[in-house]
């Protein structure tokens, strides 16, 4: 896979998660133990077992072979691997951009950006997905025709927290249910992806970039999503939630017309090279202010 900085960068290597799913995905053996991994018992009581204290052996080994600099954390010491995964960062660690004009990634992760186009369907790595299909409701999924779609891919070594992308009034959240399923591209040619996902979303109703779609995407061994809020107004740079154990997704929709989003995004999308992103950073500006 190739990933690429905002600087242009290119980094064609693979994550441990990466190597591992394309090792599952491209056996027989490997198909078969997914066909039992997805299974929602079994995702539960991985995540059982991974809230005990025993747990805390994977940690060492985990932070090491990512390279995770800890000291960036508010704490070092942890109760269990889930504990240690659900981990804070220290509040300078990500600079929110407080820019009223300037849309942020909400979280940590490899952004993919695509047109919704006027057959409702935008691809990722090569797999087409419908706004329909993805949110179960076509009279929805109709107002962000023309607009975007920005993919968060969350790897396991990324910060598994997310936040509101601007200041507004959010929506209830609504769930989706579905089979828990990896969101790595790699699996995309043996099994569909978000119509096995659980997933929930909201609408935020916001100041500068009309009506974002905000979703969050379960996955492989992800037991749960958590949202912290009901309907309710928020603030940009404000924590949304959090993912439990597991690679895991964040999806934007965005109405045409309301963002214009940062050219290097578009260009390493279409050349199929994901780019890394983190909290808070932009990678979008105010339609208006610039047309």
């Amino acid at each position: 896979m190739r990933y690429s900085d905002r600087f242009g960068n290119i980094n064609e290597m693979d994550s441990s998660q990466d190597k591992f799913l394309k090792a599952l995905y491209t056996n027989i053996v490997g198909r078969a133990l997914v066909k039992l991994l997805v299974n929602p018992v079994v995702s539960k009581i991985g995540g059982r077992l991974l809230s005990t204290t025993a747990s805390k052996i994977l940690i060492k080994p985990f932070v090491k072979s990512n390279n995770i600099d800890l000291s960036k954390y508010e704490k070092q010491e942890f109760d269990s691997y889930n504990d240690f995964f659900i981990r804070k960062i220290k509040k300078n660690e990500r600079m929110i951009n407080q820019d009223r004009k300037v849309l942020i990634s909400p979280c940590d992760s490899k952004l993919s950006v695509y047109k919704i186009d006027e057959t409702s369907h935008f691809s990722i790595k090569n797999t087409l997905y419908s706004t329909n299909s993805l949110l179960r409701d076509a009279k929805l999924a109709k107002k962000y025709l023309g607009g975007y779609a920005m993919i968060f891919r969350l790897t396991v070594d990324d910060y598994h927290r997310y936040c509101y992308v601007d200041n507004g009034m959010k929506t209830d959240n609504r769930f989706i249910q579905g089979v828990l399923h990896t969101v790595n591209p790699v699996a995309n040619d043996i099994l569909p992806i978000y119509k096995e996902n659980s997933r929930q979303y909201c609408i935020l109703k916001s100041e500068n970039f009309g009506n974002v779609l905000m979703m969050e995407v379960g996955a492989l061994l992800v037991g749960k999503i958590v949202n912290y809020h009901k309907s309710r107004k928020v603030k940009k740079g404000q924590e949304k939630g959090r993912f439990e154990f597991g690679g895991s997704t964040v999806i934007l929709l965005l109405e045409k017309n309301k963002v214009i989003v940062d050219q290097d995004l578009l260009d390493n999308t279409k050349n199929e090279v994901e780019t890394v992103v983190k909290m808070g950073e932009k990678v979008g500006e105010f339609y208006r202010l610039v047309t």
